[in-house]
């Protein structure tokens, strides 16, 4: 496609369709727009380098898109193969791409700096390396991708890309995931086929993240990108996660699904987040096991007198956490199933408050076990903490039937709370007084993950 046939595509039937399927239809003329300025903002009277931009005989335009993801149950379990309950939303990264035959991949990303990699070595063989001098770069996710493409057998090559993302930086919408899975499918669709399944995808962006980025991470956020909807997901097989598609609109059931973002930064927190699976693993290593999934949580209450011997409290805390959170994600899930088949009202009102109860849980588990509200190195900043017990002082004062949870890994970023629909700007005036204009999010389950458009 040219940038006017992009232009058309959007205003066509087959586009306008698509988009709202993406995004719903409130922000239909916004998607519209952005698409089309990517696409324009490839030419070089644009800005784009001219070395980079599409010649006239170029190949065709191509659109990505891959969403963030919102998690609905399952806090900080992924990583010792447990259960998560997650879902793709209407918020992702999008980027209009063109293939290059000289295997340099220049990536352009509104709000961050220009990103080259040069996949070609001096020796005419593909540079597919771990670089030290890349670490936490997307330099190094992008290399670390090709490279696990070339390990499946493709022969990846450049492209340039215009690209802009809606997630939230440091939101706990999974920004970096959407990006990672974004440039996953990229590579996918222009040299290995498009034949890679969500899953397969997810993988790879968690493997170059792990050891090409420099960050521990779990398998959930890349999973739900790339598969998009509500999705049970079970980390048991590792190499093969059961993945399991749920239907679940909050709206229907007559609640705004929100993330209120506090405002607090997760730049210097990597420390609290890799200390969670280390401890979680450190009891499970006592027992000569490597994840927690392989034990049950009456093994470790037996000994827990020997394990505090070498092991200290907060990791026994945290693995407790994981065992009832693990279980929970799963009947959480059950209770969607019930929720998608409810007959009347009165029934998929009381499934929907089993659920509520659910989430709840989930919050004190993270804010009484887990200890993921704030750093214990920052104790003055408490933004998740008191984005909880403002939204349930909220709840008490209008008597509602609500819940929320920490969002993500947590420490900073974002809470999640489930809002009656006729007391959402009541309580966005609420959540926008204390953490700025704009706080609160309203989030849409989008059903597809990553996709090329069109």
């Amino acid at each position: 496609m040219t940038g006017s046939d992009i232009r058309d595509l959007v205003y066509s039937k087959q586009g306008t369709q698509m988009l709202e399927l993406l995004y719903g239809t409130e922000t239909l003329e916004q998607e519209r727009r952005r698409y089309i300025s990517l696409a324009e903002g490839m030419l070089p009277q644009a800005g784009f380098p001219e070395e980079f931009s599409p010649a006239p005989h170029a190949p065709a335009l191509r659109i990505f898109s891959a969403p963030g993801r919102t998690e609905l149950g399952g806090n900080h379990t992924d990583h010792n193969r447990g259960r998560v309950l997650a879902a793709s939303i209407q918020m992702d990264a999008v980027a209009v791409v063109t293939p290059r035959s000289d295997g340099k991949v220049f990536f352009r990303s509104t709000g961050f700096p220009d990103v080259l990699v040069d996949l070609s070595g001096s020796d005419g063989k593909m540079n597919l390396s771990p670089r030290r001098d890349e670490l936490g770069t997307t330099e190094a996710l992008v290399r670390g991708i090709a490279a696990e493409f070339a390990l499946r057998g493709a022969e990846p090559g450049g492209f340039s890309a215009n690209a802009s993302s809606t997630v939230f930086h440091g939101s706990g919408l999974s920004s970096s995931a959407a990006v990672e899975v974004l440039l996953a499918k990229i590579f996918d669709s222009l040299y290995s086929g498009g034949n890679c399944s969500a899953i397969e995808l997810a993988r790879i962006s968690q493997k170059a993240e792990n050891a090409y980025f420099g960050k521990p991470c779990g398998l959930m956020d890349q999973a739900a990108s790339a598969s998009g909807g509500a999705v049970a997901i079970d980390f048991a097989d590792p190499a093969a996660p059961l993945v399991q598609k749920i239907e679940f609109d909050p709206l229907a059931a007559g609640y705004a699904l929100c993330v209120v973002n506090t405002r607090g930064s997760h730049a210097d927190l990597t420390p609290d987040y890799a200390a969670i699976p280390q401890e979680m693993n450190a009891v499970a290593r006592y027992f000569g096991k490597d994840f927690l999934r392989e034990l049950d949580l009456s093994q470790v209450l037996a000994h827990t007198g020997e394990i505090r011997k070498t092991v200290h409290d907060r990791a026994l805390l945290r693995a407790i956490h994981f065992f009832h959170e693990n279980e929970r994600a799963l009947s959480m899930a059950n209770v969607l199933r019930k929720l998608e088949a409810a007959g009347d009202r009165h029934e998929k009102n009381e499934t929907m408050g089993q659920f509520l109860d659910m989430v709840n849980e989930s919050c004190d588990s993270s804010w009484e076990l887990l200890q993921n509200m704030y750093s214990p190195r920052f104790p003055l900043r408490q933004e998740i903490s008191l984005a909880l017990a403002i939204t349930r002082e909220f709840f008490r004062e209008f008597s509602a039937k609500s819940a929320c949870r920490v969002h993500g890994g947590g420490f900073a970023g974002t809470i999640q709370a489930y809002i009656p629909v006729d007391l959402l700007e009541s309580y966005r005036s609420r959540m926008d007084a204390a953490f700025g204009s704009g706080a609160v999010t309203v989030l849409r389950i989008r059903p597809l993950g990553a996709v090329e458009f069109g």
